[in-house]
């Protein structure tokens, strides 16, 4: 992996992490009057994840995404007793998941705090290497400003070579920047997230009625997303607010937690949240795939529980 320093020029390129690099566009944000909820505005131009994640969405038929969140209390003792048992659990979840996956989401601090970081890059090789249709998002929730930013974008995308990472947008437009530069993976956005405490900041009414959460989803439509490189995280336990931040972003890929252990339920998600072509999710599911079997048939189980999911989800799809 490749390591860089020093802030990057207009004229300057990125690269990816796995020997490829991406060129910058020219050209400002845009700019122009807010609009008002329910008012949609198109997604800018597709970029490499983007366009890998429709691939994956049309190969596998499915808008799941396994969160890899690893629990090592919850393994079974035969996988916990191994030298990597991070990374043999998440290898033996990826092989009996990988056709109903259209994305893996490792959680960061599920590895972090067993000092395992080895074993999220381990993670991330192996499904780029044995999968490499399926793009990786690194649920980092990264939020900082200047230099630092900078090199929590470089950490995704450099170290881990992460597709797609998430970030939090409260220190504003400059503190994505860093991300945003990397035009050739995506930049997944805090918006409407599924936690109960959600409520707290998120629907904070900032002017007539416009919620934060609205002034988020336009602030990515409108001015983040200039280079076609912008998600938006959504959750499954809010679907009246899904549909508005849908109604608000056009066809801009939404990445929803919620469904499973939080509660949130598939069918309203996905009518809620659907393109006119039937895709625009990516429907994340951690525990209750994971951990769907606490025995040695684990995997088994876990492929079981991903497949219902993928069914459940397809039976409210327009063009499952």
């Amino acid at each position: 992996m490749t390591n860089s320093s020093g802030t990057i020029s207009d004229g300057d390129t990125r690269s990816d992490g796995r020997g490829e690099e991406a060129g910058r566009e020219a050209g400002g944000r845009a700019s122009g009057p807010q609009s008002a909820p329910g008012e949609a505005h198109e997604a800018g131009p597709r970029n490499a994840f983007l366009s890998r994640l429709e691939d994956s969405w049309q190969r596998s038929g499915s808008l799941v995404c396994v969160g890899l969140d690893p629990e090592i209390e919850r393994f079974p003792a035969q996988v916990a007793e191994q030298a990597s048992p991070i990374f043999q659990f998440n290898k033996a979840i990826i092989d009996a998941t990988a056709d109903l996956a259209c994305a893996y989401k490792p959680q960061f601090a599920h590895y972090a705090a067993y000092e395992a970081e080895d074993q999220l890059q381990r993670t991330i090789e192996y499904i780029h290497s044995a999968y490499p249709g399926i793009p990786v998002i690194l649920d980092s929730k990264r939020g900082d400003v200047g230099n630092t930013a900078e090199r929590y974008a470089i950490e995704a995308f450099e170290r881990y070579g992460a597709d797609a990472v998430t970030v939090n947008p409260y220190l504003g437009g400059d503190s994505l920047e860093p991300f945003l530069e990397y035009e050739d993976r995506g930049v997944i956005v805090l918006c409407r997230t599924s936690n109960a405490g959600a409520r707290d900041l998120q629907d904070l009414v900032v002017d007539s009625g416009r919620r934060l959460y609205h002034a988020v989803a336009e602030l990515a439509a409108r001015r983040w997303n200039s280079r076609g490189n912008v998600m938006l995280v959504v959750g499954a336990t809010y679907p009246a607010e899904l549909a508005e931040v849908r109604a608000i972003v056009g066809d801009m890929p939404l990445l929803v937690p919620g469904v499973g252990a939080q509660g949130g339920d598939v069918a309203q998600a996905v009518r809620s949240g659907q393109t006119s072509a039937g895709t625009g999710l990516v429907i994340s599911s951690s525990r209750g795939i994971l951990y769907a079997s606490g025995g040695d048939d684990f995997a088994s189980a876990a492929r079981t529980a991903a497949l219902a999911l993928r069914d459940r989800i397809n039976a409210h799809r327009l063009s499952p």
